[in-house]
């Protein structure tokens, strides 16, 4: 009879370990999931300023040296991320293929100018900022022109802010659902061994002494917890990426880790706060309130 009382007794232990590990790891999958759409947002919203179209439009008569210099001037900019110089001749050619017939063969000459195509850094895309270079570039002598559409910079930094103060709220409020969720699961589990906590109490055993074990256990589930979501979110990418294959232009190793970093980290800090306070209750509680 003892034997069958013990043994029911681990079993429920072992389920309300595996409960706690398996909730933990579902909570810190969320969290990662917003994770991995927060960061991609940030890499999308780069990479749509950062093909922001600016052009630099060269004079008529302006010696080839003239253009490559400007162009290695820019590129030694910290706001420059890419240029490319485009020749009239060059220019021509993309201009025939898109229009599909020849129009410098009946104009009789090539009225286009050389320009140099800009991609500035995300920091930089935009009208501020873009209005300060442009000044800096006209003041070139060997340009006549600067082009860029002002209206799209806007739309876009407009868009990019709003999404961002969006996914910041669900965010914040995601990580305080998250918390009380974890929080509320490791109570639970403790709640169950109020008893055991109580027989400590009464042969003596101190408060660190009983809280260390929970803490310790607490730590390990948050670990586990961890990485079950870490390895769950790995398959999401894997499949994404399958599925989208264009994703795999906006994938970035370091921001993947510091995503894991965090993701371990809130599993072992909330764990291991919502184990200590939980045990510190049951400590701190009287008798008479352990049976309800």
């Amino acid at each position: 009879m003892a034997q069958q009382e013990d043994k029911y007794t681990r079993r429920r232990l072992q389920s309300s370990y595996i409960t706690t590990v398996v909730s933990i790891s579902l909570v810190l999958f969320m969290l990662g999931v917003l994770g991995l759409i927060i960061f991609h947002a940030k890499k999308l919203s780069d990479y749509v300023k950062e093909n922001i179209g600016f052009s630099i439009i060269m004079k008529e008569n302006v010696k080839e040296a003239g253009i490559i210099k400007l162009q290695k001037t820019l590129d030694a900019t910290d706001y420059i991320k890419s240029t490319e110089y485009i020749t009239k001749e060059q220019a021509a050619k993309e201009f025939t293929e898109e229009l599909g017939e020849d129009f410098t063969s009946f104009l009789g000459y090539n009225p286009l100018l050389p320009t140099i195509e800009v991609r500035f850094k995300a920091a930089y895309a935009n009208n501020d900022s873009l209005s300060v270079i442009k000044d800096k570039i006209l003041a070139d002598e060997n340009v006549k022109e600067v082009f860029y559409q002002e209206s799209l910079v806007n739309v876009v930094n407009k868009n990019v802010r709003k999404i961002g103060i969006i996914i910041l709220g669900f965010s914040a409020l995601l990580l305080i659902i998250a918390i009380a969720l974890i929080n509320n699961t490791i109570r639970l589990s403790v709640y169950s061994k109020r008893f055991i906590i109580r027989s400590m109490q009464l042969v003596g055993a101190t408060r660190r002494f009983i809280s260390k074990p929970f803490i310790l256990k607490g730590v390990l589930q948050g670990i586990i917890g961890s990485f079950i979501a870490i390895l769950l979110l790995v398959g999401i990418v894997y499949v994404s990426q399958r599925e989208l294959p264009e994703l795999v232009n906006l994938q970035d190793i370091d921001l993947f880790l510091s995503l894991f970093g965090i993701v371990i980290f809130l599993g072992i800090i909330i764990s291991w706060l919502s184990n200590y306070f939980a045990v510190r209750k049951y400590i701190r509680i009287k008798t008479d309130y352990l049976f309800y």
